[in-house]
């Protein structure tokens, strides 16, 4: 309801906005329809009366009032801001710093994660800047990693496809152990590229000598490579036009990022920019947490656990997470998941409650007949 409340205000303030704005238009042109009548009637008259034109002119300026016809709808405008503005202070605090603890931060690995950021997002002199200034030197090492990712996307996006062939073939092994098709994606675009622009026995001779090492594995797909020979030329009404299609381009620049990364340790997402999303996101929840236990500072500067979760949806859970379907709680290295012989799973501190603290005393599993013994179930990693 409160979003809705202020929706309606901002709403209000556009169409006050838009109002004030048409208003003043309409003045404007009519003073300078005006103006332009009056030039055109002093150059068809003489200079006797260009003095009684003008003061036509005064007059009809003063009749139009265009400043008595803004003042209204501005001071409606001025009006509905100030409402607006009035809202927004009621329902959000704009100090955020009631939601936050004295922690200790390692100052350097700060400086990498900021660092690291710059150079991910391309802003090499940027980061060059905040590493001379923050002496960090040693960054400067992911510097290089992600200007040669740089280099590679921006050649893609010229449609050069080498250098991300070179670093394909140099990482071979590495994209093969994870799993990664990336390399011959780039050689199927590549093919297409040779065939479109190029002639069939040059696409040939770079399908033989790039396709033969995966073909194990890939065989369909050449297949239908191979055929697009046969419709050299007319490749846009072929059955396998879809291999034109230009979002294979954006896609494979995307995926190959996100390999680059992986083989550098690097997560794909900025690690800064997912902590600062993540913050908006459970701010609110903290912020109310902090109204309700106002006064009671030192409680929750001392607390190791939140009261209250803060539910960041499924974009920000990067592990398993298990949820005693008993206790409720959440799992921890101190109260594990275990896993019972009927396949059902309790937290470790549900099992004690249950067996009474007895490692030998059976007790019956809550979501089925069957005994067990604390001796029987066995801690789950996730």
């Amino acid at each position: 309801m409160e979003l809705n409340s202020i929706k309606d205000a901002f709403d209000g303030v556009i169409k006050k906005q838009m109002l004030s704005s048409s208003k003043c238009d309409e003045a404007i042109e009519q003073i300078i329809q005006e103006i332009e009548q009056t030039l055109s009637g002093l150059k068809s008259s003489s200079k006797s009366d260009h003095k009684i034109i003008l003061g036509e002119l005064k007059t009809k300026s003063k009749e139009i009032a265009p400043l008595g016809q803004l003042e209204g709808t501005q001071r409606e405008l001025n009006l509905a801001l100030s409402k607006y503005t009035k809202l927004l202070e009621k329902h959000f605090n704009p100090d955020i710093s009631k939601s936050y603890r004295n922690v200790d931060f390692d100052s350097q690995t700060i400086n990498q994660i900021v660092a690291s950021h710059f150079y991910r997002e391309g802003m090499f002199d940027v980061g060059d800047c905040f590493v001379n200034e923050a002496h960090e030197e040693s960054i400067m090492d992911r510097k290089n990693h992600f200007f040669e990712m740089y280099e590679i996307l921006e050649s893609m996006k010229s449609r050069d496809l080498g250098p991300a062939l070179r670093w394909a073939t140099t990482n071979h092994e590495k994209l093969q152990k994870n799993g990664s098709d990336i390399e011959l994606k780039l050689h199927r675009l590549q093919f297409m590229e040779i065939l479109q622009h190029g002639s069939r026995d040059e696409a040939l001779k770079y399908g033989r000598t790039n396709f033969s090492s995966f073909a194990t594995q890939h065989l369909p797909e050449i297949q239908k490579l191979m055929a697009c020979l046969l419709w050299a030329g007319k490749l846009e009404s072929s059955p396998y036009s879809e291999f034109l299609a230009p979002a294979h381009w954006a896609e494979l620049a995307h995926e190959l990022a996100q390999q680059f990364c992986n083989l550098l340790g690097e997560s794909y997402d900025s690690p800064l920019r997912v902590t600062i999303a993540a913050g908006v996101q459970g701010l609110p929840t903290l912020l109310k947490l902090m109204s309700v236990m106002n006064g009671k500072k030192q409680e929750w500067l001392s607390m190791k656990q939140l009261p209250v979760p803060v539910d960041l949806g499924v974009d920000f859970q990067f592990h398993s997470i298990f949820v005693c379907p008993v206790s409720r709680d959440q799992a921890s290295e101190d109260n594990p998941p275990m896993l019972m012989p009927c396949g059902h799973v309790l937290c470790k501190q549900s099992i004690t409650k249950l067996s009474k603290n007895n490692s030998t005393r059976p007790f019956k599993c809550p979501y089925c007949p069957t005994e067990v013994e604390v001796g029987q179930c066995r801690q789950l990693h996730f």
